[in-house]
């Protein structure tokens, strides 16, 4: 049993609400959308206080599972684990995975605070005193969720109805009410009874497991088995796949807190928001003195209340008004701020095309658990890229069938294997690797390791690798 309070922080979601940055694989929450951290590193600075909180659980999936380790050790966080689903089964499957894991480890009375990894919130004494007071109500037997005090006539947001108050400061949920239209989110705001739904929980694992069993039990069966056969290597929990992906998929609203008698809601006036559209983003940025927040390599004249994002190419804008123009490395939306909830239904017409539905998925940019890469030029049998290593990582011992590549180090020290032979390149030399070598690259330094990498060959795809030893078990 422990007295503290246990973070699990929800890190598998791949929206692509705010392309063209966020991608399926490339998700906002490991984004630096705002400041010098990534949403995610934002919310485990939020959990960091260890007289209040233990070390986080990170429920996530599969393939991001390096980037939630890697930018934890970044952040210098330690985690108590990270859960790995096999298949998305939306957010009542990873609660009662969550509370199985919380339970087992810290006892049914264990307090859990369950947070998305993708919002912007504020940490002070308004929000600090929000946590402690769900934390009292979950403590006798609450399933607690926040209710953010609404702004604004929001249509992107689904609201609660505050029913009676409870004692200091808390209300039971008289009940939710899906995203609405503008005049019924007008009438919701003016009533002054309604608060957006945050999707932040805080609950006993005890608790949200007994209502999860009266109310979802083939979730809760489902997450119970997965998390018994679970198997664990490094700081990963494997769910077992077949046992997960029998739990329905259904959200932890209309599970259990639609449904149970015990919901309660902490009205929280604190400054919140869930960045899910560009002019989330443009709202809680800093503007210059025409209401434009400009971001990156770009240039506004005659310009007002708009919101302008370049993360390579200059962007110049001009003339515009309440607009958002955001370029990434290959691709660029230009679309209205009034209207930035419809970007879902324009990513879903690229989607639809094969001519851009990469566009939706991988972004030219690829982080991977010892850096990354960024895809700087392609064409017919040619390929340039630019590579980071971080500090003491290494690539896998590997080889390519069907192409040959050149590496130049530009910044940092390079270790070079290429089969029985090992080399150092330093900054402005370079190696040339042979088809079918057996090779590998490592940073054995300090800093960041920084390589262009050239491609040559008939097939240039990210399958035509054999790995051979690999640190992070993907050989």
């Amino acid at each position: 049993m422990t007295e503290k309070i246990v973070p699990v922080i929800m890190a598998g979601g791949k929206g692509t609400r705010l392309w063209p940055l966020s991608r399926a694989t490339a998700a906002k929450q490991f984004l630096k959308v705002v400041g010098d951290e990534t949403l995610f590193q934002s919310t485990l600075s939020r959990v960091s206080d260890s007289k209040v909180y233990e070390a986080p659980l990170v429920v996530t999936n599969e393939e991001f599972r390096f980037l939630v380790a890697e930018q934890a050790r970044e952040q210098g966080v330690a985690l108590s684990g990270i859960v790995l689903e096999r298949t998305a089964r939306n957010t009542a499957a990873a609660v009662a995975v969550a509370a199985r894991v919380v339970a087992d480890r810290f006892g049914p009375e264990a307090r859990m605070l369950l947070l998305p990894s993708d919002h912007a919130i504020t940490v002070n004494d308004t929000y600090r005193d929000c946590i402690g007071k769900a934390a009292e109500a979950a403590r006798a037997g609450k399933l607690v969720t926040f209710g953010i005090t609404p702004t604004e006539p929001a249509t992107g947001y689904g609201y609660i109805e505050r029913g009676a108050e409870l004692g200091n400061g808390v209300h039971a949920v008289s009940r939710f009410v899906e995203k609405p239209d503008a005049e019924r989110a007008e009438q919701l705001l003016a009533s002054g009874n309604y608060d957006w739904n945050s999707g932040m929980f805080l609950f006993s694992a005890g608790a949200i497991i007994t209502e999860l069993e009266r109310y979802a039990p083939d979730v809760m069966a489902a997450a119970s088995a997965a998390v018994a056969k679970a198997t664990r290597d490094f700081d990963f929990i494997r769910l077992d796949a077949a046992a997960f992906a029998a739990a329905p998929s259904i959200s932890i609203d209309y599970a259990v807190m639609e449904k149970t008698p015990n919901a309660a809601v902490v009205p929280a006036p604190i400054i919140w928001s869930d960045l899910g559209s560009w002019d989330a983003v443009w709202k809680i940025g800093d503007s210059d003195g025409q209401g434009n927040v400009v971001k990156g390599n770009a240039t506004v004249h005659d310009t007002r209340n708009s919101l302008v994002v370049s993360r390579h190419n200059h962007l110049a804008v001009q003339g515009m008004e309440g607009v958002a123009v955001i370029a990434s490395e290959d691709a660029v939306f230009v679309g209205r701020l009034d209207n930035a909830q419809a970007v879902g239904a324009l990513v879903k017409t690229l989607a639809a095309d094969r001519k851009t539905a990469n566009l939706t998925e991988t972004h030219p940019t690829s982080l991977r658990p010892w850096g990354g890469y960024t895809s700087i030029l392609n064409g017919d049998r040619f390929q340039v890229k630019r590579l980071f290593v971080h500090p003491e990582k290494k690539l896998s011992l590997q080889k390519h069938f069907h192409r040959s590549e050149h590496w130049i180090c530009v910044k940092g020290t390079a270790e070079v294997t290429i089969d029985d032979k090992v080399m150092i390149l330093h900054e402005n030399q370079s190696v040339y690797i042979p088809q079918g070598a057996v090779h590998r690259l490592s940073n054995p330094g300090k800093i960041l390791l920084e390589m262009i990498e050239i491609q040559t060959g008939s097939y240039l795809g990210e399958d035509d690798i054999v790995r051979l030893v690999d640190e992070f078990g993907r050989a």
